[in-house]
């Protein structure tokens, strides 16, 4: 089994961010790891865990929480986990100190990814990124001394003041460094966000997505999903689009359940009052199959032909005839990620 836990407490919010994260509520936090630790220990027995695989720890901003706070966690997760379970932990470099890192390392966090975002200091302002490009130098450097070594950083690009000139100093800075993974996102408008009312701020440059993954590629890293490249290719993020079962704790997080998905309320408030609720939305055979669709079209995972109806397969094999994608071993894969939607919309046409 796979888990998610969402800490939605952060000292800023990006101008950018839609994700269920507070900065005015870490009067809450002991109260919210008390909810956090009932809603685990419920949900490890409600879905008869007897073994964890991975775990993710997202925000929010994790790492603007004492690393004692996750202590308890850890009393409840250890008995369960693998022998090589992949524990990895969201930070940002303003709020991820050398003694912090050191002490979640110690808990057993073996993996920690870094909101980076750019290595310029005035796309890190304007994007009201809470740290600076020195701060994330120093972070990433301290992961590693610490004793981590499978480290990542996410980088966003398509903002107006990027080109290509931009890009390619934040990319060599980044492999500059200690890490094996590197996330790279196009900047999205998302609703309520401050950028919400300023869509000026999206550059829509479609060549940056070849640009980057090619430099990426270069570097010597597998591009084994649309946004994510690496050495290391993490386990948990490879099971969401297996489309493996997974826990979701938290205020803001999701849980997926064989045919069924789940939400734990949203609010901390409502979260700490009633931590065992969550909203059930079912999914029907033919959900299903459209999400492993687009799942495995978008990442090296691949999509097993024995799920698709016989038109699919016939759809499917025009795309492989075509050279869209390939065929091996019973499944699918798609060899050019970015044309992940429009081949799957292709194969399950009416």
């Amino acid at each position: 089994m796979q888990i998610y836990l969402h800490i939605p407490f952060c000292d800023s919010k990006c101008h950018y961010c839609s994700f269920n994260s507070y900065t005015d509520m870490f009067g809450y936090k002991e109260a919210y790891f008390n909810a956090l630790k009932i809603s685990l220990k419920h949900q490890l027995k409600e879905f008869k865990v007897k073994n964890i695989s991975s775990v993710f720890i997202g925000g929010g901003t994790p790492s603007s929480i004492n690393a004692k706070y996750f202590e308890d966690i850890f009393n409840i997760l250890n008995p369960l986990l693998e022998k090589n379970a992949e524990i990895t932990i969201e930070a940002n470099p303003n709020s991820a100190t050398k003694e912090w890192l050191k002490q979640i390392f110690n808990l057993g966090v073996n993996r920690v990814s870094f909101g980076v975002q750019s290595f310029n200091n005035r796309k890190l302002r304007l994007l009201n990124r809470a740290h600076s490009a020195k701060e994330a130098i120093v972070a990433v450097n301290n992961a590693y001394i610490a004793g981590f070594k499978n480290i990542s950083i996410d980088i966003i690009y398509d903002f107006y003041i990027d080109n290509k000139k931009l890009l390619t100093k934040d990319l060599n800075l980044a492999f500059s460094l200690p890490i094996n993974h590197i996330s790279t996102y196009e900047l999205t408008i998302e609703k309520a966000t401050f950028f919400s009312k300023k869509e000026y701020v999206k550059k829509n440059i479609e060549s940056f997505n070849f640009f980057i993954r090619d430099f990426i590629i270069n570097k010597g890293f597998n591009w084994y999903e649309v946004s994510n490249y690496g050495t290391y290719k993490s386990r948990h993020n490879l099971g969401y689009w297996m489309h493996k079962n997974y826990l979701g704790v938290g205020a803001g997080a999701v849980g997926f359940f064989n045919d069924f998905r789940y939400y734990p309320l949203q609010n901390i408030a409502n979260f700490i009052k009633e931590p065992l609720f969550f909203k059930k939305e079912n999914l029907t055979k033919n959900d299903l199959i459209t999400e492993k669709i687009f799942l495995g079209l978008r990442s090296e995972v691949g999509i097993n032909k024995n799920i698709l109806n016989l038109n699919m397969q016939k759809r499917a094999d025009i795309l492989v005839n075509e050279g869209k994608l390939t065929f091996k071993n019973g499944k699918y894969f798609n060899k050019e990620f970015f044309l992940s939607d429009e081949l799957a919309l292709f194969i399950m046409q009416n």
